[in-house]
């Protein structure tokens, strides 16, 4: 059993046995989360997302109003990125200012870290006894997190009249847990518990990928000023970006995937369920397997100068055919034009971009089972939140020299470097 099962919360569910606890445990959670397109649920995942980053930016509009100052922008993005999950899961949102939301989004960001430093012991559990300060440590963040959770969010949910109310529709993933709880004696309440920690720690995710995000932009200024023209010719700087915006947003997206190739992490491991033969090599039942994403996204095997950072390498061209527009003096169909047989003479090809989809190589949220739950969440979420960061701000840095990320690390430390941002005119 993998040490961090009991006491990691953001990756409990991928860096665990495959028990039938475990198996429980993600059964229950694909009920809830990774909504498709079209969903109640997806359109949910943007009104919140939309409704966060523009708290968010009203915020930082504030910050660099009254101080020219480079900011500490890793905090604002963990919060808000915590407000995002707590508000689309669970119905609840929490102000900057509440001491006790900031001590245990910082707990989250802490332990975040901690795992994607790929310690020995998180795979080999026998030298736990050598990590004595560091388990300690990770318990008592755990510790803190847990009664945060259960004070703040599921007692209070329990306590309402609504919540007793088992006719009603379920109004989020937190109403889903309980009711599962409520329904089927087989499933412990430390399941329901362990499953909400997991999730509201994918916030963490969030938060880090899009201060990597404005770290590359602060990196390349030319790679943001694209952004800008793309995100300019659909919101025309007259409101805010929102997730139905992300297809028009084709190298707003490609950034992201350009900085998860960068940054994503081999540790996550699968499991052999059957004796397999991979890549001529034979595979026992049982054998513990890794996905070397370090090797993957910085293969020259697979990628043209796999050193450089160039989101367009995750877009292509394609053509489609459109029709011209009416020959009509109003610019309006005329009936015959409408209702008669078409005109290919009319129609013209017109090329557009867009983002390439299932590379085969590029697996930043792992394959198969193992395949991280909430990585709809994530990248939907990050979307809107750097979007609109972007849109309203310049972003560069103090010295690009401080702009250090560790190689194949999702994450960045707490206590990072500062950002200038630069309200657009």
């Amino acid at each position: 059993m993998m040490i961090f099962m009991n006491i990691s919360i953001v990756s409990a569910l991928a860096l665990c046995d495959w028990s039938n606890l475990q198996l429980r445990r993600r059964n229950l959670a694909r009920r809830h989360c990774g909504p498709k397109q079209h969903t109640d649920n997806f359109a949910q995942i943007g009104s919140v997302a939309t409704f966060e980053a523009t708290e968010l930016v009203q915020t930082l509009k504030q910050i660099t109003k009254t101080s020219a100052a480079p900011v500490n922008l890793k905090p604002l993005l963990m919060s808000t990125a915590m407000n995002m999950f707590s508000n689309y899961m669970c119905n609840i949102r929490f102000e900057e200012s509440d001491p006790e939301f900031r001590k245990i989004v910082d707990y989250f960001d802490e332990i975040f870290w901690e795992i994607n430093q790929g310690y020995a012991v998180d795979f080999l559990p026998f030298l736990a006894p050598f990590y004595k300060k560091h388990m300690e440590k990770l318990s008592h963040w755990s510790h803190e997190i847990r009664s945060f959770i259960l004070s703040r969010i599921v007692d209070q949910r329990e306590t309402t009249s609504s919540f007793h109310d088992t006719e009603s529709p379920e109004k989020d993933f937190l109403d889903g847990l309980l009711r599962v709880l409520h329904d089927d004696p087989s499933v412990d309440r430390n399941t329901i518990i362990f499953m909400l920690e997991d999730f509201l720690g994918g916030h963490s995710s969030v938060g880090n990928l899009v201060m990597l995000c404005l770290t590359a932009v602060a990196r390349d200024p030319d790679v943001g000023k694209r952004i800008k023209v793309e995100i300019d010719s659909i919101t025309k700087g007259k409101r805010a970006v929102t997730l139905t915006d992300r297809p028009s947003l084709p190298y707003t997206e490609a950034t992201i995937l350009e900085v998860l190739r960068y940054s994503s992490s081999p540790i996550v491991p699968h499991v052999a369920t059957e004796n397999a033969a991979v890549a001529g090599y034979g595979v026992e039942k049982g054998t513990i397997v890794f996905i070397n994403n370090y090797e993957l996204n910085t293969s020259t095997k697979y990628w043209n100068e796999p050193e450089k950072f160039d989101p367009s390498r995750f877009l292509e061209k394609s053509k489609i055919r459109v029709r011209r527009n009416s020959l009509c003096d109003s610019g309006m169909e005329s009936d015959g034009e409408r209702n008669g047989p078409i005109d290919k003479t009319r129609e013209v090809e017109k090329e557009i971009v867009s983002v390439r989809k299932n590379i085969p190589h590029f697996l930043p949220f792992s394959i198969g089972k193992r395949t991280c739950i909430g990585q709809t969440m994530v990248t939907t979420m990050s979307f809107v939140m750097f979007a609109n960061i972007i849109q309203e701000f310049d972003v560069a840095a103090v010295s690009k020299d401080d702009l250090r990320q560790k190689p194949a690390c999702a994450a960045l430390p707490k206590d990072t470097y500062p950002l200038y941002l630069l309200p657009r005119k």
